[in-house]
């Protein structure tokens, strides 16, 4: 994606059971310039959004007290606080709840440094209304959302209307996932799952028109996103 500054001092709430894990990724926050919180349960987490008003919170769905979803939704009824749920990658199914019950996004087991900052930036910018830069770069694929147009290895590419508001959906989300319901309401104004297959075609069309370049990547069971 495109170069800009590292965000800093960001307060992160984590919720996360296991102490070993816990306390790396505590560590990776702390020594990238932000602060952050570790408790181990779901009453913990809640109390401490209470208490802290965090500006993102890590919440793995596993916890050992408390229904990692029910916590997800009792924070959001509580706060508009970012949420970054973290799942084991084969748990699909928590990713689907995850999103449904508030989560803006979620990262998968193991996770790494670079992703989880990108991931905390791109949340913290859609949660205080940032906006993308006008050009957004994929390895050798330039999108201008400005002019809507892309250029794939030094040659422009003819996309459709919606192809290139497909893209350009995902492409300002930063490398989130954007779940399939709700890019069909973004391009095509629709929420019916019966549209899946416009979707799923646009994006087969889409990518044969970018070649053999992975830039649109399926999340199997919840939508898609932008390779980072």
């Amino acid at each position: 994606m495109r170069k800009r500054a590292t965000l800093t001092g960001v307060r992160v709430l984590l919720v996360e059971d296991d102490p070993v894990l816990g306390d790396a990724l505590r560590r990776t926050l702390v020594q990238h310039g932000h602060t952050a919180e570790l408790v181990g349960s779901g009453t913990a987490a809640l109390a401490a959004v209470a208490r802290a008003e965090p500006d993102v919170v890590l919440l793995d769905m596993g916890l050992p007290d408390r229904d990692g979803i029910g916590v997800c939704r009792e924070i959001r009824e509580r706060s508009r606080v970012p949420i970054l749920a973290i799942t084991g990658r084969g748990e699909v199914a928590a990713r689907v709840q995850g999103l449904r019950s508030g989560a803006d996004d979620y990262l998968v087991k193991p996770v790494s440094t670079d992703e989880l900052l990108a991931r905390i930036e791109a949340v913290l910018r859609r949660s205080t209304g940032g906006s993308v830069a006008g050009t957004v770069t994929i390895a050798d694929v330039v999108v201008d959302l400005e002019r809507r147009s892309v250029v794939a290895g030094g040659d422009e590419v003819a996309l459709t209307r919606k192809e290139f508001d497909l893209l350009a959906t995902l492409a300002r989300r930063e490398g989130a996932v954007v779940p399939r319901p709700e890019l069909l309401e973004q391009v095509w104004g629709i929420a019916d799952a019966s549209a899946a297959r416009t979707l799923e075609a646009h994006v087969a069309s889409l990518r044969s028109k970018l070649g053999a370049r992975e830039v649109v990547v399926t999340v199997r069971g919840v939508g898609y996103r932008l390779a980072c």
